[in-house]
């Protein structure tokens, strides 16, 4: 297995855009009493430190959530996820970022419950130790690809999955559209997030071409830039939605319009909305 260190990603661009949306979904989801299941396939350490010389090093947050604080004037969108970051940074500068699942524990009622998987031991016994006590929450060393589909349908009825690999193999995008494909089909009514990185673009024209084949219905694709293509490494990632819920494409467009000029280099940042494939 090869070795991947999302703290010295952590709090970039990507991780904006993913955290920002995945907070919307969740707060739609607790509109409704009814409890729900939150699933995370490749949950990592849970939180960062952006002190940490691994962080330190390219200072990735810097673009992403650094700049972010800076701006005077957030859009309501916005506000949940930033008031998280804040509440973690409490009367010091920002020296910590949370990964997707300290967001959803801050999020979760008392009768939701979460489902984490890492299979890299020493993330997963970071997860563990930060979130041991939760009893609404089970962390698991385990490929969460192979996990999913046995999770499905849950007894809540109600559920948000985040398919979130490392992308280090060519394969993983592949992998990431077949685990979507199985799990719709176990729990069509499910709500799904699967995120992607932009480093090549012909890995996402196939990952595009591998959805549209694969029967998965209500399909809504949200892309942003933060440089164009040519940079050289991640200058984009992107989100794939499915069952969006029908007040998300507008606050999405918002948000995208937003981010991609307080995030963008050098006033080049654009994004992508548009249905990738229709109910």
């Amino acid at each position: 297995m090869l070795r991947y260190r999302h703290v010295c990603h952590a709090g970039n661009h990507a991780d904006v855009l993913k955290h920002a949306v995945l907070v919307r979904m969740l707060e739609y989801l607790k509109q409704k009493d009814k409890p729900f299941l939150f699933i995370d396939t490749h949950a990592g350490a849970g939180l960062y430190h952006l002190t940490s010389p691994w962080a330190q090093r390219n200072r990735e947050f810097d673009g992403g959530i650094g700049r972010l604080l800076e701006c005077g004037e957030l859009p309501a969108q916005l506000e949940t996820y930033v008031g998280l970051i804040k509440s973690l940074n409490r009367h010091q500068a920002l020296q910590r970022y949370p990964g997707s699942p300290a967001l959803a524990a801050a999020l979760l009622r008392p009768g939701d419950s979460a489902r984490l998987f890492e299979l890299h031991a020493e993330q997963f016994e970071a997860l563990g130790s930060l979130l041991r006590g939760e009893r609404r929450i089970k962390v698991e060393q385990q490929d969460g690809f192979r996990a999913l589909p046995g999770l499905l349908p849950p007894a809540q009825r109600r559920a948000l999955v985040l398919i979130d690999p490392p992308y280090q193999r060519t394969r993983d995008y592949t992998a990431a559209v077949t685990a979507l494909q199985v799990a719709w089909r176990r729990f069509p009514a499910g709500l799904y997030l699967l995120w992607y990185p932009v480093v090549q673009r012909t890995s996402i024209d196939r990952l595009e071409r591998d959805l549209k084949a694969s029967g998965v219905r209500d399909v809504l694709l949200a892309e942003l830039a933060v440089a164009p293509a040519g940079r050289g490494g991640m200058h984009a990632s992107g989100l794939i939605i499915v069952n969006p819920p029908w007040t998300l494409e507008p606050q999405l467009r918002r948000l995208l319009a937003f981010l991609a000029t307080a995030l963008g280099l050098q006033g080049q940042g654009s994004y992508r909305l548009e249905t990738l494939v229709a109910e």
